[in-house]
């Protein structure tokens, strides 16, 4: 049996029409993650969050509301906001929720459901992507930091996403500064120049990413024999399974995620679409190595396994509540 077979044609109309319809979200999300990364202080996150832990974590989660950033910049950021004296379970808070409670999120999930009950997509995405934020977060926060905590190293020099080495204004082009160091001497114009930079350097990291997953998830919906994976389609827990561990390894942006679940993966019942909407902007490939500059990697991966247990259950649940089963 051919089980696999693709025709150019076939392959560059679905390439090109996810590409078209992500870039401007992943564009957007970019822009308001690098304001947000110079502009942001961890002192002025702080002055929203109330002084107990609990619910300064409950709140933490929807932060991202205000402050949206996608999940390859939010490690980044969050490791400052740490260094700064932000509590460790608040922080894993943000983190994770940040990437999906998103008004560019839930844009771009409604945008790419049109039709398909867009309204309930984005309602459980955005809803069930908080609640797991927040209970994560609250076992972070019960655990002892030296079991959960990476070893905090000295700040690096700037480097940045896009490896260039950034100096202060004054001149000093032989001491290179920490970012935050940077942007508290940097003029006005200055910050906004950062911020473009920043954004642009995450703009670029990411799209490597999107476009390598949107060929792929290209290639599966128009090269599959829809007869080979419609054992995995048509179980409510294979299919579940099978498009988070698909989530993980594209490695796709949660800006743009949607648009790839929605028009790529159409043989899949919603609740698989939805466990890919929820588990990649957590845990990925990429994440996993850039959870290492927080958490200790053995806890990395009790995290991941407890999160794809989590999400497993709540989509297959709710497979089952479909099926009527």
């Amino acid at each position: 049996m051919n089980w696999f077979h693709i025709e150019f044609a076939d392959f560059a109309k679905a390439f090109l029409s996810v590409l078209f319809e992500g870039a401007p979200f992943l564009l957007l999300g970019a822009l308001i993650s690098g304001f947000v990364d110079v502009f942001v202080s961890s002192e002025r996150i702080a002055k929203l969050l109330p002084s107990r832990p609990a619910p300064a974590i409950f709140l933490a989660g929807l932060l991202g509301l205000i402050f949206p950033i996608c999940e390859c910049g939010s490690v980044v950021v969050v490791r400052r906001f740490i260094r700064k004296g932000l509590p460790l379970g608040v922080a894993t808070c943000y983190m994770l929720a940040a990437p999906i409670v998103s008004p560019i999120v839930a844009l771009s999930t409604f945008k790419a459901f049109t039709g398909q009950n867009a309204w309930l997509m984005v309602t459980l995405r955005l809803g069930f992507g908080y609640a797991i934020a927040v209970l994560v977060a609250l076992v972070v926060h019960q655990l002892p930091k030296r079991l959960v905590a990476a070893t905090s190293a000295p700040a690096a020099p700037v480097k940045r996403r896009t490896g260039l080495s950034i100096s202060a204004d004054a001149g000093d082009d032989s001491a290179p500064l920490d970012f935050a160091q940077l942007v508290a001497k940097a003029s006005p114009m200055r910050k906004v120049m950062l911020a473009i930079q920043s954004a642009t350097a995450d703009f670029l990291d990411v799209t490597v990413f999107f476009v390598i997953g949107t060929a792929i998830t290209s290639a599966f919906a128009v090269g599959v024999d829809r007869e080979a994976i419609a054992p995995f389609a048509q179980s409510p827990f294979l299919s579940v399974v099978a498009l988070m561990a698909l989530a993980a390894l594209l490695a796709l942006c949660s800006t743009t995620d949607a648009f790839v679940a929605a028009t790529q993966l159409t043989i899949f019942p919603p609740a698989a679409k939805l466990a890919f909407l929820l588990f990649g902007p957590v845990f990925d490939l990429k994440l996993f190595w850039l959870y290492g500059l927080i958490f200790r990697r053995r806890f990395i991966v009790l995290m991941a396994i407890g999160l794809f247990a989590l999400i497993a259950f709540i989509c297959w649940g709710w497979a089952m509540m479909e099926t009527g089963r």
